[in-house]
């Protein structure tokens, strides 16, 4: 299972439940995705654009590839 978020601080984070959600397909997925490992906080992050269609789009693909993922964004502030 992932928890897919925006994080102020971290920017798009995908963060697995268990080492065993970590298989070399999904870390190759996630790389390709321009993600990096980040092990003080034990998920993967992304500082590029972390809005709603990003958050859908990476745990649209983690669902493809067979994980259970719970995500949430919250909406950016009216101007």
């Amino acid at each position: 299972m992932f928890l897919v978020v925006p994080d102020p601080a971290h920017g798009l984070v995908a963060a697995p439940q268990s080492s065993d959600d970590l298989t070399p397909v999904t870390e190759q997925s996630l790389a390709a995705q321009g993600f990096a490992w980040n092990s003080k906080i034990e998920a993967y992050t992304r500082q590029a654009v972390h809005g709603p269609a990003a958050v859908d789009n990476i745990a649209g693909m983690l669902r493809e590839l067979g994980h259970y993922v719970i995500s949430a964004y919250r909406p950016l502030p009216r101007r």
